[in-house]
């Protein structure tokens, strides 16, 4: 899941996404992304929903934080990942 947060969660987005981390979880793996730590997924969508989706996402989680640059940016402007329309 990519992106988690950058668009404002409606209640029936934020149950969807925590049913998706319910049937994941100790079952399969899942890579989410967000510009939000997940301490943060609470000003996203109701807490008791946020603290429940948390708590199973950490629990065996491998947490990367990055920073920098947009790598998307940079390539763009460097006239790498696009191609000229024909």
């Amino acid at each position: 899941m990519d992106d988690i947060g950058l668009l404002p969660v409606s209640g029936d987005a934020a149950e969807g996404f925590y049913r998706v981390v319910e049937a994941s979880y100790e079952k399969r793996s899942l890579a989410i992304s967000s510009n939000i730590h997940p301490s943060g997924f609470d000003e996203l969508m109701p807490k008791t929903i946020a603290t429940a989706t948390v708590d199973r996402l950490m629990h065996h989680a491998h947490l990367c934080q990055t920073s920098g640059e947009s790598v998307r940016l940079m390539q763009a402007q460097n006239g790498k990942g696009t191609r000229p329309m024909s």
